[in-house]
């Protein structure tokens, strides 16, 4: 089921409830107006922005003026008050639906920026640091692939209001992971997985989630548990890079004493793999790694290479792709040309290291413009230094002279040595832009929980949950019908162990940083319950499957996964519509 028909389905049946109860709300008026009542109940210390659906439609905009908890404090637009107060009443479908359109537009920027810029520069960060391939896989590519999930996630809890969508997004995705895209890789390419780290990450997955529901059951958190939890991550990666350690002396063990890796059992290379045997992944496929060279010497001018540098569209990859692709790449285009123009990317694997000396200079000047208007929601796009000068005209000045110093000291065609830290800064820039494109999508579903009557724990284990976790999705399915489902399979438990505890674990931390007292959760009744408890019954009964099934994934496992998906979303959604009560 698409987002947009579940959306859609939301609609018809939020808006029934509302109809069935609105004779017995508001048409209670004793003793004066509701709407005087609520205005005096948003000036208490539990203001509840969610009442507005309880009054009349010509009294919606003045209660969310009125009414602090409708002010959001991140992001860039207060959607609740454009939804309710920027066009006439009955035109508020058509701006439910120009907002869903531009929460579509938001998951492209988040997917965009991530796979393009995010992943590539941390990449080049961990090749110049000499990382292995384990510390790199379990550190900064996992900090890449995960992302959008741990920006989301750092955004809800910035707010108690709001934590429900992290706690929605981060248990959802993490069921949709193991389940969906784990069967479906079950289906397109059964195979046997790798036993011990199998086993591993669904251990310190459970691990996580158990931890979590503690959190959630207590309903608070301090400093050093969050630490504690954070450091949980800390011995997954020591783990992993031990075993790895042992794995390669074992075979280089058994390699010295046959002589010959031919000889070496087949139950040995089944237990465990070793990521210098994989090849590159990039966007969903395996690369080929040709580049192609002009037979004769070709300089191109400084305007020739900045046109080439902006042009996104590969010419051999647009004839060979279908016609689907071509329109998304159409539409994705023009975005991909902004981001280009403000973050720069290296890419180590190039002979030239994606040097751009006119682009690069470019983004001198508007990557660091970009940091300043676009960091915490643009909140020191206004500041003034002394309160005379502006900060982002300083920053511009500054990027100016900088700009210039480089395109005068370098050449087109070889990068500086100091080229490795435009990855660095990259990094920071898409990281800026990543967690602005978050922090939207979090206040946007809000104000669509608070439109619909939702809680944000559905939004987030739907919405926010596919959104973030569809592009791994496709990847995976990608890679194991190109031959490498192992790969794919450590993918999916692998990435949302890290997504889970730093996406909750960062989330705490920087509230706790922010607030000087412990974090609050706010839980959202029975479905927060219900969905910690699938997710944990979905590890378990894999934790005891797989093994049963001596570790071979085939078809009947998958379709068993997607059918505890779709029994899982039935209860779910019977839980938010109140078919479902507690005891």
């Amino acid at each position: 089921m698409s987002p947009a028909v579940y959306l859609s389905l939301l609609v018809v049946v939020s808006c029934h409830q509302r109809v069935c109860s609105g004779s017995r709300v508001l048409r209670n008026r004793a003793g004066g107006s509701l709407y005087t009542t609520l205005t005096m109940m948003s000036q208490s210390n539990e203001d509840k922005c969610d009442l507005v659906m309880n009054l009349n439609a010509s009294d919606r905009c003045a209660f969310v003026r009125n009414t602090s908890d409708c002010d959001m404090e991140d992001g860039f637009i207060n959607y609740i008050k454009v939804a309710f107060c920027l066009l006439p009443i009955n035109l508020t479908p058509l701006v439910i639906t120009l907002c869903i359109i531009w929460l579509l537009f938001l998951f492209l920027i988040l997917g965009l920026t991530a796979s393009k810029f995010f992943c590539p520069n941390l990449s080049a960060i961990s090749t110049s640091l000499h990382l292995t391939h384990n510390v790199a896989g379990v550190t900064f590519l996992a900090l890449g692939n995960g992302a959008p999930d741990i920006f989301s996630a750092m955004a809800a809890f910035s707010n108690p209001h709001t934590a429900g969508l992290a706690v929605g997004a981060l248990f959802g995705a993490g069921i949709f992971v193991t389940t969906v895209v784990a069967g479906s890789v079950a289906l397109v390419k059964p195979f046997a997985v790798a036993s011990r780290p199998f086993l591993r990450d669904v251990i310190f997955y459970m691990v996580a989630v158990f931890w979590t529901f503690l959190m959630l059951y207590r309903g608070t958190t301090t400093l050093a548990e969050t630490l504690g939890y954070l450091g949980l991550y800390v011995v997954y990666v020591l783990t992993v890079i031990i075993s790895a350690y042992i794995y390669n002396r074992q075979k280089h063990s058994m390699n010295s004493t046959d002589h010959t890796v031919a000889r070496i059992p087949a139950e040995f290379h089944s237990s465990d793999s070793s990521d210098d045997d994989v090849p590159c992944v990039l966007d969903g496929s395996i690369q080929q790694e040709y580049e192609y060279r002009p037979l004769l010497p070709y300089s191109e001018t400084t305007a020739q290479i900045l046109l080439s540098a902006l042009n996104p569209v590969d010419s051999r990859k647009w004839r060979r792709k279908s016609w689907r692709w071509r329109t998304l790449k159409v539409l994705k285009t023009p975005l991909e040309v902004l981001l280009l123009l403000c973050i720069p990317v290296v890419d180590p694997d190039k002979e030239d290291k994606n040097w751009r000396r006119p682009l690069n200079c470019i983004q001198l000047i508007t990557s660091p413009l970009v940091c300043v208007l676009a960091f915490q929601s643009g909140i020191y796009g206004s500041y003034m230094i002394k309160g005379q000068f502006p900060l982002w005209l300083l920053t511009l000045l500054l990027g100016l002279f900088l700009s210039a110093i480089v395109f005068c000291t370098t050449t087109n065609d070889s990068p500086p040595r100091y080229h490795p830290l435009f990855a660095l800064l990259g990094f920071v820039v898409s990281a800026v832009v990543i967690s602005a494109a978050a922090s939207e999508v979090v206040s946007l579903l809000h104000m669509l929980g608070v439109v619909l009557s939702l809680s944000n724990t559905v939004l987030g284990l739907t919405l926010l949950a596919w959104g973030n976790s569809i592009g791994d999705c496709f990847s995976d399915i990608t890679i194991a019908r190109q031959g490498y489902p192992r790969m794919a399979i450590s993918a999916c438990f692998g990435g949302i162990i890290f997504n889970m505890l730093f996406g909750v674990g960062l989330g705490c931390l920087v509230q706790i940083y922010r607030t000087h007292s412990y974090v609050q959760f706010e839980v959202e009744g029975l479905l927060t319950w219900v969905l910690a408890g699938s997710l944990g019954l979905s590890l378990v009964l894999s934790f005891i499957t797989v093994p049963l099934c001596r570790f071979h994934l085939g078809r009947p496992y998958g379709i068993f996964l997607l059918f505890f998906y779709i029994a899982f979303l039935v209860i779910a959604l019977l839980t938010e519509f109140g078919q479902i009560h507690m005891l």
